[in-house]
């Protein structure tokens, strides 16, 4: 396992720029398209299975009897994971395909919504005990409406815990492909991928933001970091992918981020 491929995402072949070729927005982060490949690709691979997702749990803790929103919940491994755990999990996804896996999985009783994040959402302000949003941020040009949506539905003081594409490794990533020049690390930039499953391609659209732009972005919605984790993979990891975990037991690929709701913010809110 290269450097590199620490932190591809699921069926990534390669990055294009652009401004490099013209993209049929249609066919950029179309998941219905290929949700069934994606699901398949991501539910015991080490990135996902045997580290974002194990990760996202530990940093949850213990939740039990807790209301939790998955944001961006895709097919529901997360969901599934929290609900077993004594947890009360809603989910939404802007894809369609992809919640209607999430429901053959987690049954017709799951409180699954179709809603952008980004857009206004359907809950009540205050719903929420904790909100996770797995590798769902880094879709989105402008965290700002999206995260003031979050803490919105969180009670004051509930958490969001986020993983997103680690930046120092998005950098790397563009280093190695000779796009240093283009993709400068203190820039927000974009970037298409082709991802393959099979003889199945999808093209997907992410942004790169810097460390500095995530923590000011979470401040300015009102929200205090109080965990930042650069974890290792689950110790099962070592068993089912001892050729991987021999050459790179630590790696980057994703950061962690658990943040509190803060309650001096959310006052300042009601009262505006």
């Amino acid at each position: 396992m290269t450097s590199d491929e620490q932190h591809e995402h699921p069926g990534s072949t390669g990055l294009t720029s652009p401004s490099a070729v013209a993209v049929d927005p249609t066919k950029v982060n179309a998941y219905d398209s290929f949700a069934e490949a994606y699901t398949a690709e991501n539910e015991a691979n080490l990135i996902n299975g045997y580290y974002q997702r194990p990760a996202m749990l530990a940093l949850a803790g213990d939740v039990a009897g807790r209301r939790i929103l998955d944001a961006g919940c895709g097919s529901g491994p997360l969901f599934a994971a929290l609900r077993d755990r004594g947890a009360v999990v809603s989910g939404f996804d802007a894809s369609a395909g992809m919640l209607e896996l999430a429901r053959r999985r987690l049954g017709d009783g799951a409180d699954l919504r179709v809603a952008d994040l980004g857009s206004p959402l359907p809950y009540p302000d205050d719903t929420f005990d904790d909100v996770v949003a797995a590798l769902v941020l880094h879709y989105l040009e402008d965290w700002g409406p999206a995260l003031a949506e979050l803490r919105r539905v969180l009670r004051p003081g509930g958490r969001l815990i986020a993983s997103v594409d680690h930046p120092f490794a998005i950098h790397l990533m563009h280093r190695q492909a000779g796009r240093e020049t283009e993709y400068k690390y203190f820039d927000t930039t974009n970037w298409i991928e082709e991802w393959t499953f099979g003889d199945q391609s999808a093209m997907v659209s992410l942004w790169h933001r810097p460390l500095h732009a995530m923590i000011e972005a979470f401040t300015a919605a009102g929200f205090r970091i109080t965990v930042i984790s650069e974890p290792e993979p689950d110790p099962a990891a070592r068993e089912l992918f001892p050729e991987a975990i021999a050459a790179k037991p630590r790696f980057l690929s994703f950061l962690f981020f658990v943040l509190r709701a803060d309650q001096a913010a959310s006052a300042d809110s009601r009262a505006s």
